[in-house]
């Protein structure tokens, strides 16, 4: 098995519901990992059709492939894994998934340096406005991991492998080639982590997992123009039901106003002061 960078680096950030499965829209069922959130896009009742979205955090493999046996039974294997983007919590265990799997991992091509050892991120931003988790991310990993032979871009024209009705959308800020995915049947949209409906950079809000819609995680994200312009973009689909990479799932009047009002006035709600992007 290829090495991982981020074997063994266990972060002991741990939400109240790590855990716990949340079925949003009939398709596509969550997991929290920690503190972050992996979706299995697929119906239950189609076992051999389905895909994984990100990773989780490293050492996580188990627990994910347990939840996906779970929902898809027994030897169950999806047909990708795909990222919205690299950062340690959402690619923690995607080497050990694709060879367990044996299954191709695909990402923006911006992307791609941090997911071939080539590109260290930028250092979080400990001292960035926020609480204790932002302290605390002085101790986040930054470094690459290494998927190849098995990572691949996704396609130029927009569509999601394994994924029919769904489509992607560059949706930098956070990192150079986060991504999003927008189903137009139903509006129903996965954005990783270029909003979130949790106060990432607070303890207790991560620990209870207390649901407020807010920009992207504040100690990681690199270039905050591009970060508003992607949470506009993503607000002019009006959709319907927001699955996040950190935060339980947001619908109806909350995610619409809330979603306007992030758009509207987001250097105001969501760019920190003093931070050196």
């Amino acid at each position: 098995m290829p090495h991982n960078p981020l074997h063994n680096q266990h972060m002991p950030l741990t939400s109240l519901k790590s855990g716990t499965c949340f079925e949003p829209v009939a398709d596509v069922e969550g997991l929290i990992v920690q503190i972050v959130n992996v979706y299995f896009v697929g119906r239950a009742d189609n076992p051999h059709d389905w895909v994984l979205i990100d990773a989780g955090m490293p050492d996580s493999q188990k627990q994910i492939v347990r939840a996906a046996e779970t929902r898809y039974g027994k030897q169950a294997r999806p047909r990708a894994i795909i990222l919205t983007h690299g950062h340690f919590d959402h690619v923690g265990s995607a080497v050990e998934l694709a060879e367990h799997w044996d299954v191709p991992v695909y990402a923006h091509r911006e992307e791609m340096p941090f997911l071939t050892g080539e590109r260290h991120y930028p250092y979080p931003e400990p001292q960035v406005e926020g609480g204790l988790v932002a302290r605390l991310s002085r101790f986040f990993p930054s470094q690459p991991i290494e998927l190849r032979p098995r990572i691949e871009t996704l396609p130029e024209d927009g569509s999601v492998p394994a994924m029919p009705g769904w489509r992607w959308i560059h949706t930098p800020g956070h990192t150079p080639g986060h991504v999003s995915f927008f189903r137009e049947a139903d509006r129903a949209m996965i954005v990783g982590d270029a909003f979130v409906t949790v106060r990432q950079d607070e303890l207790y809000e991560v620990l209870t997992q207390h649901q407020e819609l807010n920009g992207p995680p504040r100690y990681f994200t690199a270039d905050w123009d591009a970060a508003r312009d992607s949470v506009r973009r993503l607000a002019a689909l009006d959709p319907s039901v927001a699955m996040t990479g950190h935060g339980l799932p947001m619908d109806g009047e909350a995610l619409g106003t809330g979603l306007k009002t992030l758009a509207d006035d987001f250097d105001l709600l969501a760019r920190p002061r003093g931070t050196r992007h």
